[in-house]
């Protein structure tokens, strides 16, 4: 019983994560490195993230500077970013690239907030099928024998219990992030 119920934690925890990271690579009001670390460059012909070639930095709330590691891939990070289509456009500084964050429209915070509530719709599925794993191990448990029925239920009644805890983390991040995003 206690393995099912550290696996069920673990994985709603890895899946809280996920969606945590998930947000990270939202947009929001404040320049964040997050925002291009995923983005993809062409180098020696294969594609790597920007992050592995590149040092990110936010320099102030609306300013991200890029600092390859080889010059030569100045062109190359800068057509990757417009590539990326994600409403930025990066300036050439020589040394460095660096990557002005415009402020939200109000339309695109509206298209920002349904991203970030179909984000955590899916981190809430992502809960509830670990939630019916685990009940359902616990129920051939009962079935087959090994776990008696009082156990099983207040087994039950664990698991459910990290479920809401889980789910409850999964709204809040995601409220947080939404009022920083309609935040002017």
């Amino acid at each position: 019983m206690e393995g099912i119920k550290k696996d069920a934690a673990e994985r709603m925890r890895k899946a809280v994560a996920a969606f945590q990271d998930e947000l990270a690579h939202l947009r929001g009001n404040r320049a964040s490195p997050a925002l291009l670390e995923q983005i993809n460059v062409s180098y020696q012909g294969a594609e790597m993230p920007l992050k592995s070639l590149a040092t990110i930095a936010s320099s102030d709330a609306r300013t991200l500077t890029i600092t390859p590691w080889d010059r030569a891939l100045n062109g190359a990070i800068e057509k990757a970013i417009m590539a990326a289509n994600i409403g930025l456009t990066p300036t050439g500084l020589g040394e460095s690239i660096r990557v002005t964050i415009p402020p939200l429209t109000e339309e695109r915070r509206t298209e920002l907030a349904k991203m970030i509530r179909a984000a955590a719709e899916r981190g809430r599925v992502a809960v509830r099928n670990i939630r019916r794993d685990a009940l359902a191990s616990i129920k051939a448990g009962e079935k087959d024998k090994t776990l008696p029925a009082d156990q099983a239920r207040r087994g039950q009644e664990a698991i459910q219990a990290l479920t809401d805890r889980a789910i409850a983390e999964i709204d809040r991040l995601s409220a947080q992030k939404e009022h920083d995003i309609m935040e002017v």
